[in-house]
């Protein structure tokens, strides 16, 4: 390259000396404009174009709910004696939660025992009078007939006494049923009775909640249904525990579709063996599905957004003064991880610009930083 000197030219007239060094400083910024000009070598750093099995990620959010809800009624209609927890109490399965007053069917169990110790005693005597007709037939004093009358009455009073204890143990079910145990571990989410209250079978009184077991209830769009299987794996961020990942597993997808939304019902099961899922919060469930098959992927650095809404990206190439980007459009497949999956004029190991991509234009020389 030919080396251009900077000159000053002669002014046709004398110059006071006070405008020299003002010309020595426009004649310098007009050489450092024309040796800028010259250079124009972006400096860019790359990565490697490479083929791998590149599945897909979805988020979708949805609400908390517990595994086990039950509004719980007495067993029997019946006066409130005694209500032994409060909304918040956590109990235990089999816990009495509702006390009815028992005393009118305690009453009812007393008469019903007595008329099984009447029927027992009934069978006593019938097997005492048998007996001894028995004897009396074999040294016939009596006819056969007395005997087999005996035997009939015997067998009457045994069927008595069965429907006597049937109808003490039905009783005694009864004076049981009126506690209220609790069915599951859990807490109490709301009181609906107190102390002194009438009530009927099928009357609400507690609200139970278990909390050990939570699932995490999504509308889900329709073309995902034929997608989820068992084979696609789920977290859980949950906005009470921050960025914590809870796993998950598909519990039901309900081929149901909300006609309005278009969108069926994906269920998951959350493990929280710690209870920290409260139901009724908010969560989002990121969903990844297995690539059907592999894909060029590049980093996402790599991509540049077009005004048209495409994408593109620059590839290195060599030329014949070195290395220069040639600009590629492409089709973004499915992002993961910082990574995409894309398709277009592209082949695996290419090198692409994934700094300094921002100001390159189509065919400029490039020099790569780094190995």
């Amino acid at each position: 390259m030919q080396r251009r000197d900077t000159m000053v030219a002669r002014p046709p007239f004398p110059l006071p000396a006070v405008f020299l060094p003002a010309l020595l400083l426009l004649a310098a910024c007009g050489a450092r404009d024309e040796a800028d000009e010259g250079t124009d070598t972006a400096r860019i750093t790359v990565a490697t174009v490479e083929q791998a099995a590149l599945g897909e990620r979805f988020s979708l959010t949805g609400t908390l709910t517990a595994e086990r809800d039950a509004q719980l009624s007495p067993r029997v209609d019946g006066l409130v004696a005694r209500v032994h927890v409060d909304a918040g109490d956590r109990v235990s399965a089999g816990q009495v939660l509702v006390e009815l007053d028992p005393a009118v069917g305690r009453q009812a169990l007393a008469r019903a025992r007595a008329q099984a110790a009447e029927a027992e005693a009934a069978v006593n005597e019938a097997a005492r009078l048998l007996a001894e007709a028995r004897r009396l037939g074999e040294d016939r004093l009596i006819a056969a007939t007395q005997v087999d009358a005996r035997e009939s009455e015997l067998q009457l009073a045994q069927a008595t006494l069965a429907s006597a204890r049937a109808s003490a143990r039905e009783q005694a079910e009864l004076v049981e049923r009126h506690m209220l145990p609790a069915p599951f571990d859990g807490v109490v989410a709301e009181k609906l009775t107190e102390a002194g209250e009438w009530v009927q079978r099928g009357t609400p009184v507690l609200s139970l909640v278990a909390t050990d077991r939570v699932r995490l209830d999504l509308r889900a769009p329709q073309e995902r249904f034929g997608q989820l299987d068992d084979d696609a794996k789920v977290r859980v961020f949950a906005d009470a525990l921050g960025g914590t990942p809870l796993q998950a597993r598909i519990g039901a997808r309900v081929p149901v579709t909300d006609p309005g939304a278009r969108t069926f019902l994906l269920r998951l099961l959350v493990d929280d063996p710690d209870g920290r899922l409260l139901p009724g919060t908010s969560a989002r469930a990121e969903i990844d599905l297995p690539a059907s098959a592999p894909a060029l992927v590049v980093s996402r650095d790599a991509l540049l957004r077009q005004p048209d809404g495409g994408y593109s990206l620059f590839v290195v190439e060599d030329g014949e003064a070195g290395p220069v980007g040639r600009q590629r459009s492409v089709r973004v497949l499915r992002e993961r991880d910082g990574l995409v999956a894309v398709t277009g004029d592209l082949s695996a190991g290419q090198r692409v610009v994934v700094r300094g991509n921002e100001a390159l234009r189509d065919g400029q020389p490039v020099e790569i930083a780094g190995p």
